[in-house]
């Protein structure tokens, strides 16, 4: 608990205002609350205090200071306009309305009613903000900037981003008029002109603001929190980092999407806003999902919160395929359902709940979507090509991100009623769905990779597979680790089953050699692309029958052990021994001594290295693992019963 520091009889008032002078707004309500239990109705302390608290941005504690200003000077409207802000601040827009109402000095006619049209657009009431926007003076900078806000609420980005654009050329910079205009560029998909003025936001806040500490948390310095302050707000910095994780991650720069978040200025988890909360779920699901989950589970109880949580935290039940959990959010949340959700994200919800239960349905379901999205796609090429014809190069652009956006919609569409047929393994009905959508995503690489494996699923068409792998691969052959381990190995099978031997060297000695670059930087990171490419090949002799060979190239592919032994790899290679296990006890097939004395040794490797290694990461992000279960689920563990099990076989 931090201590008071003791003043002098006389010396509060200078005290006070020097700390205010300085910004160290935390001394100050240390201060005034102790004096305040002495003199609990005293003014002066109460308004100091108010304003320090507003300062702070705790607009809770801001609110309860002006509320008993309020009973005290009932005669002062300063106080009741402070008061509705803190409580618009607060988000309490009901409350807030209400006390702005009681101001009725009509010299403060202006600032009410700019209060008010904000608390109208905040309950996203846009008739009724536009309305009282409309009645503000037309020679006020503030009149631009509020309509700026309605119309981008209406969807009107252009029309938005000239009003805040006039705006600054009368006022001058301002950060937040600076991301207002890069928030209406974003939703053109106008990345390039976002990023300029994020930069310049960015630049501006390291520049004036240098003790705010602008990604000291990225370079691995610990510091303290610079908390929520009312500079803090000014910079606009919180809003532009998080506006360039938003870019960064929807152009799939993951990793620089995470260092946007970590340059933030330092605050304490408690001390986040709703915002940067949700980003930080999203963007690190992969690697954190419980706590992505805890965090997008929190913000739903929060008011107000990100509109898009609702919408995300149901897609990511259903992408983890918590499907019943899911249906739960939609049942107790229907009037969220009905303000945050279109009718294509309810449409596709819907069907992906429906098929835990009825997959004939759900597919019937996405068959509805992907028709109309069908007939969209063909009606928008067919007004592209209008639009070329008539040289109108603005509509081009128009009808031509018209069309991306439809497309951005399909192949979710299309995806979900493949799954379908996919997990009942009828991988001939997957083709046809894909090959009658061929029309509008050859182009595009999550279809192709999606036909790829369906044609490599059907163990007759490597040839074909090999085609629709190799494209993808090319496109990120400089950064050939940045590829999926399985799509590698994929690739090499198709290659030596179609007789391309020679291409599946190549690609494993280029596979091997990016490992051997990465190995010199940092000997300690583990690297399973190569590991991985051989243990599939190595699965494919064994399927074979070719046990003797596939199985030597499995053991073979984990050297050295400290650096491929890991979950997946093991999971590859006991199913491979399994096998060959099952093999041995139905008298099958029999193993030369040597080879029976390497699987041996093989597996006694593997229970010394895999002591701390899991074999089961969990079922979920939400499920539990139970504690008497951790022991035996290590490889070490069932490295043994493997060694034991292959000693009485033989």
């Amino acid at each position: 608990m931090a201590t008071v520091p003791r003043i002098l009889d006389g010396q509060y008032t200078q005290t006070i205002y020097a700390h205010i002078k300085d910004q160290k707004y935390t001394e100050v309500t240390q201060i005034l609350n102790v004096e305040l239990q002495k003199h609990p109705k005293s003014r002066a302390a109460l308004s100091l205090l108010a304003y320090s608290y507003y300062q702070l941005q705790d607009f809770q504690s801001a609110a309860d200071c002006y509320e008993q200003l309020v009973q005290i000077c009932p005669e002062v409207d300063d106080y009741k306009l402070y008061l509705a802000q803190s409580l618009y601040h607060m988000g309490t827009y009901s409350d807030a309305w209400k006390a702005s109402v009681r101001i009725e000095n009509p010299s403060y006619s202006s600032k009410v009613l700019k209060l008010q049209a904000a608390i109208k657009y905040a309950e996203e009431d846009l008739p009724t903000a536009k309305t009282l926007v409309e009645q503000c003076s037309a020679d006020d900078p503030e009149t631009d900037v509020n309509m700026g806000c309605v119309l981008y609420k209406e969807g009107r980005y252009e029309e938005a981003c000239s009003k805040f654009t006039s705006a600054m050329q009368v006022a001058g910079f301002q950060a937040h008029l600076a991301y207002n205009i890069a928030l209406c560029h974003y939703k053109r998909i106008r990345y390039a002109a976002t990023l300029k003025h994020i930069a310049d936001i960015i630049e501006r806040g390291i520049k004036d603001h240098p003790e705010l500490s602008v990604g000291i948390a990225t370079e691995g310095v610990d510091t303290h929190s610079v908390g929520n302050t009312k500079i803090l707000h000014e910079t606009a910095l919180v809003e532009a980092f998080n506006l360039k994780a938003a870019i960064e991650y929807q152009l799939k720069n993951y990793e620089s999407a995470q260092e946007a978040l970590t340059d933030l200025p330092p605050r304490s988890e408690s001390e986040l806003d709703v915002v940067t909360l949700h980003n930080q779920a999203l963007m690190y699901m992969d690697e954190r999902p419980t706590e992505g989950f805890e965090k997008l589970q929190y913000l739903l109880q929060q008011n107000p919160f990100p509109p898009e949580t609702f919408g995300n935290l149901l897609l990511l039940y259903c992408k983890h395929e918590y499907y019943d959990l899911a249906a739960d959010v939609l049942a107790e949340n229907s009037q969220l359902t009905y303000k945050y959700l279109d009718d294509y994200m309810y449409s596709f919800l819907d069907a992906k709940i429906t098929q835990q239960t009825s997959p004939e349905e759900a597919h019937h379901k996405l068959d509805e979507m992907s028709g109309r999205f069908a007939d969209k796609l063909r009606r928008l090429t067919k007004q592209v090509q209008e639009a070329k014809q008539s040289h109108d190069d603005e509509l081009v652009k128009r009808r031509v991100d018209e069309y991306d956006e439809a497309l951005e919609c399909y192949i979710p569409v299309l995806m979900a009623q493949a799954k379908i047929y996919w997990d009942m393994e009828n991988y001939g009905s997957v083709e046809k769905i894909f090959r009658k959508s061929v029309e509008f995503c050859n182009e595009n690489d999550i279809w192709k990779l999606n036909v790829a494996h369906v044609l490599f699923m059907q163990e007759s068409k490597y040839k074909e597979a090999a085609g629709f792998y190799e494209p993808i691969v090319k496109k990120h052959y400089k950064n050939i680790l940045g590829i999926g381990a399985v799509i590698l190995a994929n690739l090499c099978v198709a290659y030596i089953m179609s007789g391309q031997t020679e291409h599946a060297e190549e690609l494993m000695r280029k596979i091997e050699k990016e490992e051997e670059k990465l190995s010199y930087d940092d000997p300690d990171r583990k690297l399973f692309h190569l590991c991985i490419v051989n243990l599939i090949i190595g699965t494919l002799y064994c399927a074979k029958g070719n046990y003797e060979f596939g199985v030597s190239r499995i053991m073979k592919s984990m050297e050295p052990y400290q650096r491929k032994l890991g979950t997946d790899t093991w999971y590859y290679t006991k199913r491979c021994i399994l096998s060959l296990l099952e093999f041995m006890a139905k008298r099958m097939l029999m193993l030369k001594d040597a080879t029976q004395n390497e699987i041996i040794l093989f597996l006694e490797t593997c229970e010394l290295y895999g002591r701390s290694i899991p074999t089961v990461i969990n079922d979920g992000p939400l499920s539990q693992q139970p504690s008497e279960a951790a022991g035996r689920n290590t490889v070490a563990f069932e490295a043994r019963c493997l060694k034991a099990l292959f000693i009485k076989v033989t």
